[in-house]
C-alpha cells in the first residue's frame, strides 16, 4: 500500500509527459502550418506583382506597331520550351508511378483551363490594352477576387459574409472612379477596351477556381505545365493562322520585350501563383492578386509617363480598403 502513492505519482507523471509531448507536437504542427501559409502568401504577392507588370511590357511592345495576336504569340512561343520541359518531366514521373495517372475527365479539365486561363483571358486582356491605360487595365482586373467569391457562392454554395459584401462594394466604387477618369482621357473606345478586360478578369477567375479544385489531385507544378502547354499550342496556332511565317519578321526590341514577357511575366509568376493556390487556396490568392495593380500604377507613371491623378488615387484607395476588409478574417 505504501507504494500506491508512488505508483499514482508515476501515472500522473506519465500523463503529464504525454500531454507535454502532445502540446509540443501541436506547436510544431502549428509552426509548420504557419510557415506553409506565409510561403504561400509571399508567392501569391510576388507572383501578382510580376504577372501584373506584363501590362507595362505589352504597352511598350505596342509602340512597335504589333497587334495583340503577335504579342501573345511571341509570349507563348518563347515560354513554351520551359513548360514543355517541365511537363515532360512530370509526365515521366507519372509513367514511373510517382504521380497519379490522369483520368480522361482530368485531361479534359486541364485542356479547358489551359484554353480559358492563359489563352482566352490573355487575348482579351491584350485586346483591351490597345485602347485603355495600363493602370485602368490592372484596376479592372482588381475585380477578379470578387468574381472568385461570387462564383464560389453560386457554384460551391459557399456563404459570403457581410464584410465581404462591403469589400466588393468598395472595390467596385474604386474601379468606377478610375474608369470615369480614364474615360475623360480616352473617349468612347475605353468602353470597348474595358469590356475586353472585364471578360479577361471573369475567365481568369474561372481558371483560378477550377485550378484550386483540380490541384488537389494533379499537383500544382504538373497542372501549370500541362495547362500552359495547351495554351501555348493554341496561341501559336492562332498566330500562324493570322500572320503566317511573315509575322516572325519583327524588330529586335519586340523579341527582347517578348523574352522579358515570357520569362519574368509568365513562366515565373504562373508557377508562383499556382504554388500559392496549393498552399492558401484560390480565394486568398486572388485577393493578394490585388497587390498587382498598385505596382502597375507606379510602373506606368515611371515607364509610360501615364499621369497619376487625384481621382485615380481615390479609386486606388477605395480598392485597397476593400482588399483590407476582404482579407481580414
Amino acid at each position: 500500500m505504501a507504494d500506491a502513492p508512488r505508483c499514482a505519482g508515476r501515472v500522473f507523471q506519465i500523463i503529464r509527459d504525454f500531454e507535454n509531448d502532445m502540446d509540443a507536437t501541436q506547436v510544431a504542427s502549428d509552426a509548420a502550418k504557419s510557415r506553409e501559409f506565409w510561403v504561400g502568401f509571399a508567392l501569391a504577392a510576388l507572383g501578382a506583382v510580376l504577372f501584373s507588370a506584363k501590362a507595362i511590357v505589352v504597352k511598350l511592345t505596342y509602340r512597335y506597331g504589333v497587334d495583340a495576336v503577335t504579342i501573345i504569340g511571341f509570349r507563348m512561343m518563347l515560354s513554351l520550351p520551359f513548360f514543355a520541359v517541365i511537363g515532360g518531366f512530370q509526365a515521366r514521373r507519372a509513367r514511373r508511378g510517382q504521380l497519379p495517372v490522369l483520368t480522361p475527365g482530368e485531361r479534359f479539365k486541364i485542356v479547358f483551363l489551359g484554353f480559358i486561363g492563359y489563352y482566352l483571358s490573355s487575348f482579351l486582356d491584350f485586346l483591351g490594352l490597345q485602347t485603355i491605360s495600363a493602370g485602368l487595365e490592372r484596376l479592372i482586373l482588381f475585380l477578379s477576387p470578387t468574381f472568385v467569391l461570387l462564383i464560389s457562392r453560386v457554384y460551391f454554395k459557399r456563404p459570403i459574409a457581410p464584410r465581404q459584401w462591403l469589400a466588393l462594394s468598395l472595390s467596385y466604387v474604386g474601379v468606377v472612379l478610375v474608369f470615369l477618369q480614364d474615360l475623360s482621357f480616352s473617349g468612347d473606345q475605353v468602353l470597348i477596351g474595358s469590356g475586353y478586360v472585364l471578360a479577361a478578369a471573369l475567365t481568369y477567375s474561372v481558371y483560378l477556381i477550377g485550378s484550386g479544385e483540380l490541384i488537389k489531385r494533379v499537383g500544382a507544378t504538373r497542372l501549370v505545365a500541362y495547362a500552359m502547354t495547351v495554351s501555348a499550342v493554341v496561341t501559336i496556332a492562332q498566330f500562324f493562322l493570322v500572320h503566317s511565317w511573315q509575322g516572325l519578321a519583327q524588330p529586335l526590341p519586340v523579341y527582347e520585350l517578348s523574352l522579358v514577357h515570357a520569362v519574368v511575366n509568365t513562366v515565373i509568376p504562373v508557377f508562383m501563383i499556382m504554388w500559392a493556390v496549393a498552399r492558401v487556396g484560390a480565394p486568398l490568392t486572388a485577393q493578394l492578386g490585388l497587390l498587382g495593380p498598385i505596382s502597375v500604377v507606379l510602373l506606368a507613371a515611371w515607364l509610360l509617363a501615364e499621369p497619376i491623378t487625384p481621382m485615380q488615387l481615390a479609386g486606388t484607395v477605395f480598392v485597397l480598403v476593400g482588399v483590407v476588409v476582404l482579407g481580414k478574417r
